[in-house]
């Protein structure tokens, strides 16, 4: 899994990235074939938003949380990535 991370008026430091692996992992729990992430983290104001688009086979998933905090900002958009997965993983499965 590929995953590239982007900031937008806001350096990204190491903790974020390790934060941002670390959440990211559990999406290979439910998918094997995540090929690409890219993640944008944007400070506007007091608002931190976090977007995450995810290349997996036969889709593009896109999810975007904002939240006073970035680490709770990911958490939420890895959550909705990992329901938008399940979804799509019981579509594309065999109905019979």
């Amino acid at each position: 899994m590929q995953i590239s991370i982007t900031g937008h008026h806001l350096e990204v430091t190491d903790s974020l990235k390790a934060h941002i692996d670390l959440k990211f992992e559990k999406l290979k729990r439910h998918f094997d074939n995540v090929a690409d992430v890219h993640v944008i983290l944007t400070v506007e104001k007091l608002n931190q938003k976090a977007e995450a688009t995810v290349q997996i086979s036969g889709a593009t998933l896109f999810a975007e949380d904002e939240h006073a905090d970035m680490y709770d900002a990911i958490d939420n958009v890895v959550d909705k990535l990992d329901r938008q997965i399940i979804k799509h993983k019981e579509k594309t499965g065999s109905h019979r």
